[in-house]
C-alpha cells in the first residue's frame, strides 16, 4: 500500500487553510512541498515563509523537495521552517554526499531527487546513506505534465539496487501520476505516490487519495 503525498503546488493558495485540513482529514500520510528558485528550473514556487505556516497546519510529514541550486544554504531554514524530510537533486549538488551529511546532521530525512534524463546507477556510491530517491516522471518546474514512460523502468532498477542491499530507502515518484498509471508505479517498486493536479483538481480530493491509497 504506497504512501500519498499530495503536492501542494496543486492546491488553490486563497483556500490553503481549507486545504491542509482537507489533506488533514484524508488517508495522505505526507504534505508535499516543491520550492523552486527560476535558476535550477524555469520557475519560481513558495518558500519558507509559506513552510512556516503549513506547518503550523498539520502534524502530518512535511516532504519538502527543493529545486534550487545551492540547497546547503537553505537546509537550516527549511528545518526550522517544519521540514521533516528534505530532497535536494543530485544535479544541483557537486558535493552530494556532504549535502546529505548536513541534511541528517539536522534531524530531517534525506532524500535526493533524480531528473528524467539521469541514471539511478549514479546513486550507487550514497544509496546507503539517504532515506529516499525521489525519481522525477516529468521534467521538473512545472505541474500538470505527462508521465514519462521510460520511468517505470528506472523504478525497477532502483527497485533492484535497493533489494539487493536490504536497503530501506524508500522510492518516491513524482510527475503525472495519476488514477491509471499509479498502480503499474507501485508495480515497479514505487513507495511513495506525489499526486498534485490529480487529487487538487478531482471533484473529490479525498476520495481520490483513497483510491490511490488503495490501487491494485
Amino acid at each position: 500500500m504506497p504512501i500519498v503525498a499530495p503536492s501542494l503546488l496543486a492546491a488553490n493558495f486563497l483556500k490553503l487553510q481549507e486545504e491542509c485540513q482537507m489533506l488533514n482529514d484524508s488517508e495522505a500520510e505526507y504534505f508535499h512541498l516543491d520550492v523552486m528558485d527560476g535558476v535550477f528550473v524555469p520557475n519560481i514556487s513558495y518558500g519558507l515563509p509559506v513552510i512556516e505556516q503549513i506547518r503550523t497546519a498539520t502534524k502530518k510529514i512535511c516532504d519538502v523537495h527543493l529545486m534550487i541550486v545551492q540547497p546547503e544554504r537553505y537546509a537550516e531554514a527549511f528545518k526550522k521552517a517544519g521540514a521533516d524530510i528534505l530532497t535536494v537533486h543530485y544535479e544541483a549538488c557537486p558535493h552530494l554526499h556532504r549535502n546529505i551529511q548536513q541534511i541528517k546532521s539536522l534531524g530531517m530525512q534525506a532524500g535526493v531527487s533524480l531528473n528524467p534524463h539521469t541514471p539511478v546507477d549514479l546513486l550507487k556510491d550514497v544509496l546507503d546513506d539517504i532515506d529516499m530517491v525521489l525519481i522525477m516522471s516529468v521534467n521538473p518546474g512545472f505541474g500538470g505534465q505527462s508521465f514519462i514512460l521510460h520511468t517505470i523502468e528506472k523504478i525497477r532498477q532502483l527497485r533492484r539496487l535497493i533489494d539487493e542491499r536490504a536497503l530501506n530507502t524508500k522510492i518516491e515518484v513524482d510527475g503525472g501520476i495519476t488514477l491509471e498509471n499509479a498502480a503499474s508505479v507501485v508495480r515497479a517498486g514505487a513507495d511513495v505516490l506525489v499526486a498534485g493536479s490529480t487529487v487538487f483538481k478531482s471533484k473529490d480530493p479525498k476520495e481520490t487519495i483513497r483510491q490511490l491509497k488503495h490501487i491494485a
